[in-house]
């Protein structure tokens, strides 16, 4: 059986586990195949059962597998096997490295989240020689970075199943404190068709990117309205839900009135607030544009499309999942981030949820992206004292 780590100290396997998933691209516009197969083949040594579910191409899938088949309930360990891209980063190690280096594991994931999703697969064969009274769940999903779209697919196939977990972990970074809650991430695109003409010609022209600039000083307001006016949930660094712009494209010429573009925006909602909302709201301020462009061309106009929704999430201190971590940990500390995670998509399938893994938000993502071995010792210490309990 594995042993536990020291409090300050990694085991060997799990850290290899750790250095050899970072090592795999699994950008979330590439194939997470090979990382997921890697997974697979080692739980089929085992005899774990496994369900794949995948994308719509087949390019992509997503993996549950039930340590202790046949037993009830049992604790849900998630997390994404996508990255972000490190295209344009000055990194000083490879990406791909996996390089431990004065106490730290650096790579592309190696806070968000392949560290922890390597922990839980070290641990596997001694989930199963532990012979716990509830089963383990590995749920291991594609997409997460944009959008979540993987574990939409993983929770339906649990409900076709018949497979009810009576608990989630979600491993996302939160340096081993249990969040309770975070913010939702809501996109989408604005597309506007305008009328082109020579810039001379103004009057003849219906200009897509004065219009999509009109929608954009109405978001602008709307910020700052929820600034200002809430809803609020104290903890977050922003105790409000936020708008924003990230793209805008339009136009080909100086001299030449636009006729298309298009922008990017979104909301990150804190728990309780009604994003549709918000979002018919931007949509009323377009429709409101579009009688005076069409009187110059009917073709014109303002569309939307969706992009992604990750719902928020919010537990509270005595929820089922919450108290099965501050046991594990022997902790009372919660804390709340501003980050999306999956925790929403599970907790809205009615599973207990909550968030917490190795590393820290400040380091994912970013150039040189790292997780200490003392936060991966600290989570491989949660794993070993889940694998001591009589119940969860």
């Amino acid at each position: 059986m594995m042993q536990a780590s020291s409090p300050d100290s990694v085991s060997a396997p799990a850290l290899a586990w750790a250095q050899r998933l970072v090592r795999i691209s699994t950008i979330s516009e590439q194939s997470n195949q090979p990382l997921i197969e890697l997974i697979a083949d080692h739980l089929r040594t085992l005899a774990v059962p496994i369900r794949l579910t995948h994308d719509d191409a087949g390019r992509k899938s997503n993996l549950f597998a039930t340590l202790g088949a046949g037993k009830p309930g049992g604790v849900i360990l998630s997390g994404h096997t996508d990255t972000v891209p490190w295209a344009g980063q000055a990194w000083t190690v490879d990406p791909l490295g996996g390089q431990v280096r004065d106490g730290r594991l650096y790579g592309r994931g190696s806070a968000d989240m392949k560290a922890f999703i390597g922990l839980c697969v070290a641990h596997a064969q001694a989930f199963l020689e532990a012979d716990l009274p509830f089963a383990v769940h590995f749920a291991f999903s594609y997409d997460e970075e944009v959008g979540g779209f993987g574990a939409r697919h993983l929770i339906a196939d649990l409900k076709d199943a018949g497979l009810a977990p009576t608990h989630c972990i979600v491993g996302e970074p939160t340096g081993m404190v249990p969040a309770l809650a975070h913010k939702g991430v809501h996109r989408w695109c604005c597309r506007v068709r305008g009328h082109a003409a020579h810039s001379s010609q103004t009057p003849k022209a219906v200009n897509a990117i004065e219009s999509a600039a009109q929608v954009i000083v109405h978001l602008v307001e709307m910020a700052g309205r929820l600034r200002t006016q809430g809803p609020f949930r104290p903890g977050f660094e922003a105790p409000f839900t936020t708008a924003a712009v990230g793209v805008i494209e339009g136009g080909i010429a100086d001299n030449v009135i636009p006729q298309d573009c298009r922008f990017n925006y979104e909301f990150r909602d804190v728990p309780g607030s009604d994003v549709e909302a918000l979002q018919a709201e931007v949509v009323a301020c377009a429709r409101a544009l579009e009688p005076a462009m069409q009187a110059i061309d009917p073709a014109t106009g303002i569309r939307f499309e969706a992009l992604c929704s990750m719902p928020s999430f919010g537990a509270q201190a005595d929820d089922a999942a919450v108290q099965l971590v501050r046991r594990l940990l022997s902790t009372r500390e919660t804390t709340l981030v501003g980050f999306g995670t999956e925790a929403g998509l599970f907790q809205r399938a009615g599973i207990p949820t909550v968030v917490c893994g190795p590393g820290f938000i400040d380091q994912a993502h970013q150039a040189d992206e790292y997780v200490s071995l003392a936060q991966l010792a600290s989570c491989e210490a949660m794993l070993h004292a889940l694998r001591q309990l009589a119940q969860p």
